[in-house]
């Protein structure tokens, strides 16, 4: 099983989609986490456009990159999901594990009603889904 850690700023939408998304998809293959550089709360929006597809993240607790580091997690690979306009400010991982950055925009910095954010929050979700899908049928290939 290959241990995956998913990271973005907050851990509140596109860390724990892909994290929710890899389990499901990749079970017996992958294991995978989230963390944030400032862990927050979950974006309402990513927790209702997973829900929607079956998938149920509202119990996820935000976590913090820093913590997992102290307690020696390894991992045999780091994704960073940050936008490219927050590429540098997406924490990096230490260790030896294989890095890899996948930009995906950020649902919860989109400005908008609430069904435009729903919108938003879909397209995101459908991204990283496709993304993960993909990444699976290259690793496990």
């Amino acid at each position: 099983m290959k241990k995956v850690l998913f990271i973005c700023i907050h851990n509140s939408a596109r860390s724990q989609m892909a994290e929710a998304f890899l389990n499901h998809y990749g079970k017996g293959n992958f294991i995978a986490e989230s963390a944030g550089l400032k862990p927050g709360n979950l974006n309402q929006f990513a927790v209702k456009v997973m829900k929607e597809i079956g998938i149920d993240i509202s119990k996820n607790s935000t976590d913090s990159v820093f913590d997992f580091y102290k307690e020696n997690r390894l991992y045999d690979y780091v994704i960073t999901v940050c936008d490219e306009s927050n590429a540098e400010k997406c924490p990096i991982f230490p260790g030896k594990a294989k890095r890899i950055h996948w930009g995906f925009p950020d649902p919860s910095s989109y400005e908008g009603d609430e069904s435009e954010k729903l919108n938003f929050a879909r397209e995101v979700r459908n991204l990283i889904e496709n993304k993960i899908k993909e990444w699976i049928e290259e690793s496990l290939s």
